[in-house]
């Protein structure tokens, strides 16, 4: 049995991805609407709370496309803060005017095949740059880009038959290409093995949304994706900060 990789584990995280009904919204009267945004902001508000002290983070995004109209995203310390959240958020009244469409949790991770920290000596939990990649602030790019993968298994092109150190070698390659993008395209991985139907999340961050096009694209072309990778949908959106919520719901 091939070495298995091991990860560092953080905080755990919710795409939640909703469509708004659009149609049941433009019926809704002008004093109800603003009720209910009133409400959601003070969730929203509270919200800010947790992220102010440091125990989890959250962010809107317009989606572009049918797929969606936006993404709640949401980082907590476990599953049940988490849960929490999503529950809370399920409550409230503009929950009735949202469909949900698509969901993925993961874990933001970080795997042994660069971590050289994990190889023993200092508790990389105690470590601030591990503890910066594993409980991230979100930034406040002006887009974002999210998308599942996979590693492939498929005969000659099975990714857990390799050894530790042709994977090693790889990923390795496969993050030259992502350090080269250093200050232009922020990205969190959110592991998913046994937590969604794919095994990773990629969330990505930029202001210029063609950076997306370019990274993704360069490393198409590395072997680790080339031979080995699976991709999911794509999604695709604008950053949509809390004052400007009205005014996407405004009819």
């Amino acid at each position: 049995m091939n070495e298995a990789v091991k990860t560092l584990d953080g905080w755990y995280t919710l795409h939640d991805f909703r469509a708004v009904d659009w149609t049941s919204w433009r019926e809704t009267s002008l004093a109800d609407r603003e009720r209910i945004l009133k409400e959601w902001n003070t969730f929203l508000a509270n919200l800010e709370v947790t992220k102010n002290i440091g125990a989890g983070e959250h962010t809107l995004y317009t989606i572009l496309g049918q797929k969606a109209d936006f993404v709640f995203l949401v980082l907590r310390e476990t599953l049940e803060e988490l849960n929490a959240v999503e529950n809370e958020f399920n409550k409230l009244a503009i929950a009735d005017y949202l469909v949900p469409t698509y969901s993925y949790i993961s874990v933001v991770e970080l795997s042994n095949y660069l971590a050289s920290h994990m190889a023993g000596g200092e508790d990389p939990y105690q470590n601030k740059h591990v503890r910066a990649r594993l409980y991230p602030k979100l930034p406040e790019k002006k887009h974002i880009c999210f998308y599942p993968m996979n590693k492939k298994r498929d005969g000659e092109d099975n990714w857990y038959m390799l050894s530790m150190d042709e994977r090693q070698r790889m990923i390795r390659d496969h993050g030259q290409i992502g350090r080269s993008y250093a200050g232009k395209v922020s990205q969190i991985i959110g592991g998913s093995i046994g937590l969604d139907d794919y095994e990773w999340g990629v969330t990505l961050f930029a202001d210029d949304a063609l950076e997306f096009k370019r990274i993704v694209t360069e490393m198409r072309f590395d072997e680790t994706s080339a031979r080995y990778g699976e991709f999911g949908a794509f999604f695709i959106g604008n950053i949509l900060p809390h004052e400007e919520i009205e005014g996407f719901f405004a009819i």
